[in-house]
């Protein structure tokens, strides 16, 4: 898409977003319900668009675009206006769209994420390959200076999915596997700590650190806590049949001790999905994307049939609750959670459950 054409079809996305938020409703909804879903043991959802029950708490924010991040003053949104494509911000008191990656020729990033100084981390592949290869082996860390018209910058390290970022300090961390690292074994991943370091003339990644590594699993960094000693992480939980392949895939929310390594499972249910997205100030809760509906609205377990809920990091799994309701809707989730710095906020997408995870069809904001 050249420049021209681009700029208008942001142009119009905005006015939808923006100006006549309900037609915004509309064209999201339309991309959206244009999936087919594929899981056909959906009996108890109902049919319609969640968009047209929400409660007075949520308003839609966008008619387009995907995986939300608070700034560091919870004053605007950065966000991608697909997968495989450009970062945006929005201005929550304007609703005012910039783009952040329109300099960027062909600019295929999977995520922008705010650094505690107001820069920002992108992360995706260098150019588009195939989506399996560019979301995995390709996938790469750049950092993009808040100044207008600054250009993205290599940090020089393959991960995988997305990464922690300190609130506080210019800490980050990462995982790995096998399809970035080869030396890794084919099931095994890593985490990664390390700082972003800007005092020379070249951004750059110091006091890197395996924190945690394991085999059979493969972990995602999500939030630090504590004052950064401590860290949420996802271990995904691959289903695999006889033969090995994997069929499926669960999840549990962990936590890491970065001072004594003790590792908590704080979701505690084998056999349902529970990923960690996005931590409240005090570290005592986080969100959740979760399949536990499904106890009573059927389906299959795993990433796709998912809502947002809130638990509590106490290590019971007890003390968890439902705070969206899309799943309710056939075809319809709640997904990639953030929560703003002040606690105030949520910011969310809908999804579709027919899509690869983080695809989404416009922004919401939650008023806690």
């Amino acid at each position: 898409m050249n420049g021209l054409a681009f700029f208008v079809a942001i142009s119009l996305c905005i006015v939808s977003a923006v100006s006549v938020p309900f037609q915004g409703r509309n064209i999201a909804f339309q991309l959206y319900s244009g999936k087919s879903v594929s899981d056909d043991t959906l009996k108890k959802r109902k049919v319609g668009n969640p968009l047209d029950h929400l409660p007075k708490n949520i308003d839609v924010l966008t008619g387009f675009g995907e995986r939300a991040d608070f700034s560091p003053d919870s004053k605007r949104i950065a966000f991608m206006t697909k997968s495989f494509g450009d970062a945006m911000v929005l201005d929550l008191a304007t609703r005012q769209i910039k783009c952040l990656t329109c300099n960027v020729p062909a600019a295929v990033f999977l995520r922008v994420m705010h650094l505690s100084n107001g820069d920002y981390i992108l992360i995706g592949p260098e150019k588009f390959e195939d989506i399996r290869i560019s979301r995995s082996r390709d996938n790469e860390l750049w950092y993009l200076s808040k100044v207008p018209g600054s250009k993205p910058i290599k940090l020089g390290v393959l991960m995988s999915e997305g990464m922690a970022i300190s609130k506080k300090s210019m800490k980050i961390a990462y995982s790995q596997v096998h399809d970035q690292v080869p030396q890794l074994a084919e099931h095994a991943s890593r985490l990664t700590v390390c700082e972003v370091d800007l005092s020379g003339g070249t951004p750059k990644l110091i006091n890197q650190k395996t924190v945690y590594e394991g085999a059979g699993y493969p972990y995602e960094a999500q939030d630090f806590f504590d004052n950064d000693s401590k860290m949420t992480f996802v271990r995904y939980e691959p289903i695999r049949d006889a033969a090995g392949k994997q069929i499926g895939q669960l999840a549990s929310v962990m936590t890491l001790d970065l001072k004594t390594n003790e590792v908590i499972n704080h979701s505690k249910k084998p056999t349902t999905y529970n990923e960690c997205e996005g931590i409240f100030p005090g570290g005592k809760y986080t969100l959740v994307e979760a399949d536990r509906q499904c106890d009573w609205l059927g389906g299959k377990r795993g990433g796709s049939n998912i809502d947002i809920w809130k638990l509590k990091l106490d290590g019971t799994g007890k003390d968890f609750v439902r705070l969206t309701n899309f799943n309710d809707f056939e075809g319809g989730k709640a997904s990639n959670p953030v929560v703003s710095n002040d606690g105030k906020y949520m910011a969310f997408q809908l999804a579709n459950t027919a899509d690869p995870a983080g695809v989404g069809y416009g922004l919401l904001l939650y008023k806690f």
